[in-house]
């Protein structure tokens, strides 16, 4: 049964992103005229991993508001510049205290172009997920840098939670790979009546091969996300 199938009411959509971002997604969700239903399909772990010495490096990738987050509880350090995938993690980094923080506004290929154009032969710490959702380095490669050495740093992992689906929905957000591997492992059938909305072409993947047709964000940003889950659900047809 979909929400839209009511008279009355707000379009219902479920987030699937871990807390502490899920909130933030539900509030804008609120002013923008949605139900948001908080259901996340994966948990965030912080890790505890020895920090190198920093003094070895030129700069900090950040790849992840998660990995800003667990890093900055693992050291006191705020002097290395910091390079940020896109403008939200960013922000996270200004907000964890780091002072010299520059966003690539993309995706990891934007990130690595903006690393080639700024450290000509240096070594970069990237503290990211267990399991990221791309290769730094093979896209640094591809972007000509090939003297930036890539130092990974594993800080936190995404785990799957067993949170119970929501039985009334009209939307989903998808915001990561990962999310939506976890999604597509729940054959849950009331997906193919709902807009799936994805923050990428990967998160959309797992969804696609199971037959469902996700719309992706023109980028990997919530902000468009956002855009084409308004498109999308603009387009349904009204409740009869």
């Amino acid at each position: 049964m979909s929400a839209l199938d009511e008279e009355f009411g707000p379009a219902r959509v479920w987030i699937t992103r871990a807390e502490p971002g899920a909130a933030r997604t539900a509030a804008r969700l609120r002013d923008t005229g949605f139900e948001p239903f908080v259901a996340p399909l994966l948990a965030i772990e912080h890790l505890t991993p020895p920090v190198p010495d920093l003094t070895s490096f030129a700069a900090l990738a950040f790849t992840s508001i998660n990995g800003v987050a667990a890093f900055a509880a693992l050291t006191p350090r705020r002097d290395l510049p910091v390079f940020a995938v896109g403008d939200a993690t960013a922000q996270a980094a200004h907000d964890a205290g780091f002072a010299d923080v520059r966003s690539a506004s993309g995706d990891l290929r934007d990130l690595a172009r903006l690393l080639a154009s700024a450290i000509a032969s240096a070594a970069v710490l990237v503290p990211q997920a267990e399991t990221p959702a791309g290769d730094l380095a093979a896209a640094l490669t591809a972007a000509g840098a090939r003297n930036v050495s890539i130092h990974s740093l594993t800080v936190y992992r995404a785990i799957e939670t067993s949170a119970a689906a929501p039985s009334l929905f009209d939307a989903v957000l998808i915001h990561s790979p990962r999310a939506g591997q976890a999604l597509a492992k729940l054959h849950y059938a009331p997906l193919a009546q709902a807009v799936l909305a994805c923050i990428s072409p990967a998160a959309a993947a797992p969804l696609a091969a199971l037959g469902l047709t996700p719309v992706v964000a023109k980028s990997p940003d919530e902000t468009s996300l956002l855009t084409i889950l308004n498109a999308a659900l603009g387009k349904r047809d009204p409740a009869v």
